[in-house]
Parts: C-alpha cells; structure tokens; sequence
C-alpha cells in the first residue's frame, strides 16, 4: 500500500465536492456557480451549496472501497471531513 493513495483520495473528494456543488447549482437553483459566486455569498448559501455538493463523495467512497481501495476512501473521508468544518465557519 502507498501512502500516496490517501492524498490521491483527498484531491479525489475535493473534485467530486466541486462537481457535485456544480451540478447541484446548475439543475436546480438561478444561479451560475462562477459567474454568481458574489451573489451566493451574500445570499448566505455557500455552505449549503457545499454541503450538498458533498453527497457524491458518499458515492465514490463506497465504489472506492469495492476496488479494495482502502486509503483512497480514506482520503475520501478526510475530505468530507475538512469540507464540513469549512463549512461550519461560513
């Protein structure tokens, strides 16, 4: 096992959290993730956005671990994990 697989893991969560919060933005609020990221923030729903976006994570954690990719999923975790703290200070 490499130790690298865990980081991998984190930059993996942290992509599928943008992704998923894109998505979300796009098919169900008015608003456009870039281009209305001032408006986002001033409405207050960032972290909601973020939150959200996260679910997928609970997604790739689980077909992580069907490839018996146990530190990926870790990474995984821990991104969730630093995502909902940042979220906590929003």
């Amino acid at each position: 096992m490499k130790k690298i697989d865990l980081l991998f893991g984190f930059i993996i969560g942290l992509i599928i959290s943008i992704f998923g919060t894109y998505i979300f933005v796009t098919l169900f609020t008015k608003f456009n993730l870039f281009s209305d990221y001032n408006l986002i923030i001033s409405e207050g729903i960032l972290g909601k956005l973020i939150t959200l976006g996260t679910i997928f994570n609970v997604i790739t954690f689980f077909v992580l671990l069907q490839f018996k990719k146990e530190l990926m999923a870790r990474g995984v975790v821990l991104a969730t994990l630093i995502l909902a703290i940042f979220t906590v200070f929003l």
